[in-house]
């Protein structure tokens, strides 16, 4: 059936709805979620990582709200919306950063006020700084056009993020955009709608703490699939793009990003695999997570765990500049996703994970590459052990791992924080594997350097247990598998078994015992 439809031109990098739909693109339609939230409330928040399709959804919004109803012909909202209205909208976007300093912000502030002045006929306001700018556009926009005033703010987090580093100039970005923001809670009367679009949930600008009418529906299962695609989507809207995909492989990929509902596939993965036909991890490389790795650098993480860390609703809904929690950092980012929701007292909690084989490979990858040794050596180990472990050769395993902490420098040691932690070792162990983009599962956790997993590959099972000694090896590693009998469930699956003891000395900086059986 998906082999006789048309195939449409790949919106790939396309934020424009009029041009994805004049340009005969496909198109996911996201109009139900714009039709429930006008129903359902006026005032939105709503987190998504980067290249998610925000800026779509905006952009879909303010067609809607101008009434521009020849662009939605087959669409849901083509009978579902109230087209006889046409509201002025006010559209702000930071998606492309302001150079640094707060002035540049104030400045880029001015400048798109003036430009929505411009394009709703009320240029002879006194457009000259901060707030009292937006409250006098907005309600020279609400007499003019006889309608309230819609407020679309896209990225509006961007500024900040862009100087995270800098936490001086992200606290002067961010008091400067609270500042900015802080002007839509008394405009009300003026306003129908108002959306906000970003990467986190800075706890400390006035938006969140005094606009008390703003939902945040960043974590409502209803809205979990208001960005990205769906399985149903790829059914559908993709079909023609269908033939010959191996399904099954594509989802591990690409798929798996989720905030409490329906899964969905990354969009700008999806859509450049189908124009080049060939698995890359193109989100992560758009990226620069050069900030993530030198924060996981300073902090004792402990790399097992990021596959089934557990955080509050609170710890996942708050972000700022003086103050960062990892569960926050990878969540908001997009580095982990939600894969259980568990009950925690009165409110909810939830266990993260790694949302596909592009991620956990990609950052295991880059971690490597930051905590051991040059990006060479990193790649022939990896390269080396992905034949080794299709040769089931365990003991040649043991020496490849031995000879790369053997490699890493003296001195690298006593330059880097992660170094001194104890899970440092097995941290490095575990991404060697994740980076392969295999199926690594923490079994049981317990104190961190202290946790086995299992690493899944064709129809086996490597069971591993992991112990830090201050020098002479203790033996206790597999003696642990064996007792507390973590190989049982995959020998109940009919899984080929080895499980493997190791143990790191601080003392020597490498492996002392490994033992199998």
């Amino acid at each position: 059936m998906s082999a006789s439809l048309p195939r449409k031109k790949l919106p790939i990098g396309i934020q424009n709805f009029a041009k994805i739909r004049e340009e005969n693109c496909y198109y996911v339609d996201k109009t139900p979620y714009a039709c429930r939230l006008v129903e359902e409330g006026s005032y939105y928040f709503l987190s998504r990582p980067r290249r998610f399709g925000k800026s779509l959804f905006v952009d879909t919004l303010k067609e809607l709200f101008e009434g521009n109803q020849g662009l939605f012909k087959g669409l849901y909202a083509e009978k579902n919306w109230d087209w006889a209205k046409k509201h002025p909208v006010l559209r702000f976007s930071f998606g492309e950063g302001v150079e640094g300093s707060a002035l540049a912000l104030k400045e880029e502030i001015h400048l798109q006020l003036k430009h929505n002045a411009k394009r709703l006929g009320v240029e002879d306001l006194s457009l000259e700084s901060g707030n009292p700018s937006l409250r006098a556009l907005v309600r020279a926009a609400h007499e003019k056009h006889g309608q309230r005033v819609v407020i679309l703010v896209d990225e509006y987090d961007k500024p900040i993020l862009d100087y995270i580093e800098d936490p001086t100039l992200a606290g002067q970005m961010r008091d400067t955009l609270s500042l900015f923001y802080s002007a839509i809670k008394e405009l009300d009367p003026h306003l129908e709608f108002v959306l906000l679009t970003g990467v986190s949930k800075f706890s400390k600008v006035n938006l969140f703490s005094k606009l008390n009418n703003l939902k945040d529906i960043t974590l409502d299962k209803r809205y979990s699939a208001l960005c990205g695609y769906t399985e149903a989507d790829l059914d559908t809207v993709f079909a023609p793009e269908l033939p010959g995909l191996d399904r099954e492989k594509f989802r591990t990929w690409y798929n798996g990003y989720n905030w409490t509902g329906e899964s969905v596939y990354n969009p700008f993965d999806a859509l450049l695999f189908f124009d080049l036909g060939e698995y890359r991890p193109f989100w992560y490389e758009t990226g620069n997570p050069s900030f993530l790795l030198k924060v996981l650098k300073n902090r004792p993480v402990f790399l097992p765990e990021l596959s089934a860390l557990h955080a509050s609703i609170t710890l996942l809904s708050t972000f700022d500049v003086e103050r960062i929690s990892t569960e926050a950092l990878l969540f908001q980012t997009g580095y982990l996703t939600i894969r259980e929701q568990v009950p925690q007292g009165a409110l909810p909690a939830y266990i993260l994970d790694y949302p596909n084989v592009e991620v956990q490979a990609s950052l295991n990858s880059a971690l490597m590459l930051d905590w051991t040794a040059e990006e060479a050596r990193v790649s022939q180990t990896t390269s080396k052990l992905h034949r080794l472990l299709t040769r089931n050769d365990l003991e040649g395993i043991h020496e490849l791992m031995f000879a790369h902490y053997a490699s890493i420098p003296h001195q690298w040691y006593t330059n880097n924080p992660i170094a001194q932690y104890e899970g440092y070792y097995a941290s490095v162990f575990y991404a060697f594997f994740a980076s392969l983009g295999l199926d690594v599962r923490p079994e049981e956790s317990s104190n961190p350097g202290r946790l086995d997993m299992a690493v899944l590959f064709e129809n086996r099972a490597l069971i591993f247990e992991f112990k830090l000694v201050d020098d002479a090896p203790e033996h206790k590693a597999l003696a642990q598998i064996l007792e507390k009998g973590y190989d049982q469930a995959h020998r109940a699956a009919g899984r080929e078994v080895h499980c493997i003891g190791i143990e790191f000395s601080k003392a020597k900086r490498n492996i002392v015992a490994w033992e199998i059986a």
